[in-house]
């Protein structure tokens, strides 16, 4: 039986620098648009007379990007801010479409890629929770069951009915990752929600998608932190400008990218291998 649970092929994503982006426009965007639209127009025709026309840029936050995730791997995302992280969980979690190449996911996806992403600010925390579980496919009656689950896990008891416009990220980043987390995904993609939040609450996350992995839950996480990624990942992928830089073991991926000199220092062993990541350079895990 395959196991493949995504698979990349020569992915890319494409953006016109200066050009609004087709699609998932929202009314303010379109409405902005039409009123700058005689102001565009005049610079255009002003830089056609003067001969310094500046037309869209094409630039590629992503290009050629191939993978493959078998089910129940724990995959860090790592690289310099600007490498295509982001961009890469928006084409997996079809937030956006690709330019090039394809994506292929087998298996409920729940993601948290960014404040804001799938909550509606006007509803309540409650509200939120069971949109988010409609979206999902998961009905009312399996909802109930992990309602307080959910609740008591974001520490929101007090705030659940209240429009999450008044929450504060924190407490917005708490209900969000417990959603995503407790909605029994079969692929987590996470972007970077664990940077808010004390130590405490970042802890229960961790130990979270760390039971996600010991259930047989596919988890790619993007984190700028070598401590975590070591903590929780036995694989992870170095991008940089757009491409893949390196695929591998986490050990060895976390190395090369301590060498480019743009990784958050870890402090503590990678409890999977038992290697140190810090200011030297690290050794393959021996043998036995």
């Amino acid at each position: 039986m395959d196991d493949i649970v995504i698979r990349a092929e020569n992915l890319g994503k494409q953006y016109l620098i200066g050009k609004v982006q087709d699609g998932n426009r929202t009314f303010r965007e379109a409405l902005t648009d039409v009123f700058a639209s005689p102001f565009r127009r005049a610079g255009l025709l002003g830089g056609v007379a003067s001969g310094a026309l500046e037309l869209p840029k094409a630039f590629w936050a992503l290009r050629d990007v191939s993978f493959q995730v078998k089910q129940g791997e724990m995959i860090a995302l790592i690289g310099r801010k600007g490498a295509g992280k982001s961009t890469l969980l928006k084409l997996l979690s079809r937030v956006t479409e690709p330019t090039s190449g394809y994506a292929e996911m087998r298996g409920r996806v729940a993601s948290r890629l960014e404040v804001g992403a799938g909550f509606h600010s006007e509803l309540t925390g409650r509200e939120n929770v069971y949109l988010n579980a409609a979206i999902l496919g998961i009905t009312k009656k399996d909802m109930r069951r992990q309602f307080d689950e959910i609740v008591a896990f974001s520490e929101t008891e007090d705030f659940i009915d209240t429009p999450v416009k008044y929450y504060s990220s924190e407490r917005f980043r708490s209900l969000a990752f417990a959603v995503s987390a407790h909605l029994e995904p079969e692929i987590l993609l996470v972007d970077e929600v664990l940077a808010v939040g004390g130590a405490r609450f970042q802890t229960k996350c961790l130990n979270k998608i760390r039971s996600l992995g010991k259930q047989g839950k596919t988890v790619i996480l993007v984190s700028h932190n070598m401590s975590q990624a070591m903590n929780l990942c036995t694989r992870a992928i170095l991008l940089g400008d757009g491409t893949i830089q390196e695929d591998g073991p986490c050990y060895q991926v976390v190395a090369k990218h301590q060498v480019s000199g743009f990784a958050v220092p870890a402090a503590r062993e990678c409890e999977w291998c038992g290697q140190p990541v810090g200011g030297e350079l690290l050794a393959a895990p021996k043998e036995g």
